[in-house]
């Protein structure tokens, strides 16, 4: 591979669609059935994009706004704004009104593409009230009669015909490694979001690092499932400009509804999520299970036991044990994977921290979940699990070229290539995240005898007890959300003698609980019902006894709602905005403390 080589994300990418040419690149659902458009079909697209963006006033270093669903259109967008020099402001299709308004004026863009009708409804009421957006170039047909504001139609742009610009290679020459390739905004889970400039050279320096954890895997004809928002850093480069450098295939999800059988469809042997996908698919696993007779609860039950156990010891089974396994791996194992596309792989998990007990049940049923950790301001991967050296209590070792420390205070420290430019328009902020060419990341942490790092927590998510307790809530919720009656979970305590937990009973559990009491009642209405509360009481007990003494949940509130993104409880990769759920039931966890 030549990611030494190569000088920009668009000089890699047409490298390759000039290599593998009429050859699928990215499917998508059209007319239920997933269909390919070429390596070759994408490049003419980009370079015919690049020319109409130049001859409607684009230049070097303007941005650029993407907001659409995951489809080859943004791929197609993004490239196209790289290769005209410009900067590529990916957004996402969750956003707000006012999200919107921030993210024009903070990046001063000049125009945006945009896919949907639904998007338009937010985005172009935000696009007027912004002097330097320009024009809006829209994939679908939208709604934009009522606003003062150029839109023009995606086909008729890539129909154009304009040969007043130079050759793509000539626009890929001018294009250097530390030029910024695109401006990702954080997801805000503590404020507004800053506007992270990543480069070139950062993204591929990121691509290097992930090929040489996939080689150990094996190196083929790769497919990607790309489900999580290109508008996320870790999509972006990982979902996409990773699997544009070893030339695989893209598969675009559906959603989330459709994931499983999509799944089946693809066959992918690389999918990349959060933490919360892979809880959620256990828990529905699970679920599934439990409705099966007897004999098939137990098998599975024993090839989850004897996975764990093989994991766990360093030593070798038995000869009865090393027999029973391979007949589970038949009777079990094999069908678990099956439900994947059985082509998997490895299952990637990053954006959060994964529970290791969720992490152990994958790997115990054959199916290889490798969990990696990063930030947008490092590109956003920092480490990764090895295939043959993996502990599920940590993240792995740094990837290649990048250097980590532990600062005296515990914070990880990292430098290399992947660092970020800076935020943009934001000196301070800056300085503060980058000194002395060190990323502080605000995690904390420590590297253990094989290298890998293992993160304990956030430094600003660290609560700290008014008895001086320092205590790390991720954990306790990743416990707390194991057991089947709970969907999601936040710790509380700062300052107070103990802990305090917001629940949110789990989806199914409310479901069925309305189907056994004949009712159809709210989460708030079943909330003020004693049997209903007691059950959820009687599951935090349960909880209780995997914890220590200063960590077990000594009072707890049930949430109005789930924590969802379209209520902005969550970002768009599904992280708790643990300071806006805060604000909302600060006055009720008042009066329980």
């Amino acid at each position: 591979m030549s990611y030494e080589k190569w000088t920009s994300l668009p000089q890699m990418f047409f490298q390759k669609a000039n290599e593998y040419s009429d050859q699928p690149f990215m499917w998508s659902k059209i007319d239920k059935t997933y269909q390919p458009i070429s390596w070759k079909n994408t490049a003419d697209s980009a370079y015919s994009l690049a020319k109409e963006l130049s001859s409607l006033g684009i230049s070097r270093g303007d941005r650029i706004i993407i907001v659409s669903e995951n489809r080859p259109e943004w791929a197609i967008a993004d490239l196209a704004i790289m290769l005209a020099g410009s900067i590529s402001v990916p957004a996402y299709t969750t956003n707000t009104i006012r999200d919107h308004s921030h993210i024009i004026n903070d990046s001063g863009a000049k125009a945006a593409i945009i896919s949907t009708r639904e998007i338009g409804q937010s985005f172009l009421p935000a696009a007027q009230e912004c002097k330097n957006l320009k024009f809006i170039i829209s994939i679908d047909d939208i709604d934009d009669n009522l606003f003062d504001i150029k839109v023009y139609k995606w086909k008729n742009i890539l129909a154009a015909k304009n040969n007043k610009l130079e050759s793509s290679s000539i626009l890929i020459e001018k294009i250097k490694r530390d030029d910024v390739a695109c401006l990702i905004y954080t997801s805000g889970t503590g404020g507004n979001p800053k506007g992270v400039m990543l480069t070139h050279g950062s993204i591929l320096s990121n691509c290097k690092g992930a090929y040489q954890i996939l080689k150990q895997l094996g190196v083929g004809q790769e497919k990607f499932l790309s489900f999580l928002p290109l508008s996320h850093a870790y999509e972006h480069t990982a979902g996409l400009f990773f699997p544009i450098s070893i030339g695989a295939q893209i598969y675009y999800a559906e959603g989330i509804d459709k994931l499983a059988a999509n799944l089946l469809e693809v066959k992918p042997t690389v999918m990349i999520s959060v933490p919360r996908l892979y809880d959620v698919m256990r828990a529905r696993i699970m679920q599934a299970i439990d409705r099966q007779k007897f004999l098939k609860r137990f098998l599975f039950k024993k090839a989850v036991q004897f996975g764990e156990a093989k994991y766990k010891s360093s030593k070798k089974l038995g000869l009865f044990h090393i027999f029973a396994n391979q007949i589970l791996e038949i009777l079990v194992r094999k069908k678990v994977q099956a439900r994947f596309g059985g082509q998997l792989k490895a299952m990637i998990s990053g954006g959060a921290p994964l529970n290791p007990d969720v992490g152990l049940f994958f790997t115990a049923l054959g199916v290889r979940l490798l969990q990696g950790y990063g930030q947008t301001e490092a590109s956003p991967v920092i480490s990764c699990n090895q295939p043959k050296s993996m502990d599920l209590e940590t993240v792995g070792p740094p990837l290649v070229d990048v250097n980590v420390e532990i600062a005296e205070d515990g914070e990880i420290l990292v430098s290399g290539p992947l660092i970020m430019k800076g935020y943009w328009n934001n000196p301070e902020s800056t300085s503060l995240a980058i000194r002395n060419g060190w990323l502080h990341t605000g995690d904390v942490g420590h590297i253990d005898s094989h290298g890998r790092i293992k993160i304990t927590d956030r430094k600003k998510d660290i609560i700290v007890l008014s008895g001086g307790e320092t205590i790390s809530p991720q954990r306790i919720e990743g416990i707390l959300t194991l057991r089947p009656e709970i969907g999601q979970a936040m710790v509380v305590g700062d300052k107070k003698t103990h802990l305090l937990a917001i629940l949110v009973p789990d989806e199914d559990f409310i479901t069925n609980w309305n189907t056994a009491n004949q009712t159809n009642q709210s989460l708030e209405e079943l909330s003020r019902i004693p049997e209903f509360s007691s059950a959820i009481s009687n599951a935090l007990k349960e909880a209780n006894k995997d914890l220590s003494n200063i960590e077990k949940i000594r009072s707890h509130i049930l949430a109005k709602e789930p924590f969802t993104v379209d209520n902005e409880l969550m970002t768009p990769t599904l992280k708790i905005r643990r300071h806006k759920v805060f604000e909302i039931y600060r006055k009720t966890l008042e009066e329980i403390s």
